[in-house]
């Protein structure tokens, strides 16, 4: 059986195009979910469609219906890498264990720092040397409440914007990160 993940990222290795996720249904569908710094745009999908057609057919991968997309506004956070990627964002957050008796949290991810040490006391999650991240969790009931996690504490994660049409500002989110044009 072929590697899907590491067939995706040779065909994206000379890119500046990142590999999110595959996913794979029972009725053919394979999606490849895509990413780059500035946003994907309809003519990445189109390069990487055409050019994994041609590796696809080579290593008789089946499947029924191809599909290159970016991964949304509530894209999911599935590395390390992703979390620190998107310090600073809105995030809803699923813990393996309860962490204070709750395993879904929504609020603002944060880098703690690199020492397992300082990690929540009782909460073991078998990290060794890993980054700590913050959660500072949306509560209406106190005041703001930070968490503090590593990576494999987490069961799922994805962003989770405020969507606001009538034309203020997300505050979690920095738009001076990055600004890309296509020409």
């Amino acid at each position: 059986m072929v590697d899907l993940f590491k067939l995706v990222n040779n065909v994206l290795v000379n890119t500046d195009i990142e590999l999110v996720d595959i996913e794979r249904s029972a009725n053919g569908l394979l999606r490849v979910i895509i990413d780059k710094p500035c946003g994907i745009q309809i003519n990445d999908c189109e390069l990487v469609t055409r050019d994994l057609m041609r590796v696809l057919e080579v290593y008789k991968v089946d499947y029924n219906r191809l599909e290159v997309t970016s991964p949304g506004i509530d894209r999911s956070l599935k590395k390390e890498s992703d979390f620190l990627k998107f310090i600073g964002h809105r995030i809803e957050i699923k813990f393996h264990e309860p962490i204070n008796g709750c395993k879904n949290y929504l609020g603002i991810l944060y880098l703690i720092n690199s020492n397992p040490e300082d990690i929540n006391e009782g909460i073991d999650c078998n990290y060794q040397n890993n980054i700590i991240f913050g959660l500072e969790v949306e509560n209406k009931k106190e005041k703001s409440n930070i968490i503090n996690f590593t990576f494999n504490c987490v069961d799922r994660a994805k962003l989770a914007p405020i969507l606001d049409f009538k034309g203020k500002k997300d505050e979690s989110r920095d738009s001076s990160t990055c600004r890309c044009f296509s020409t």
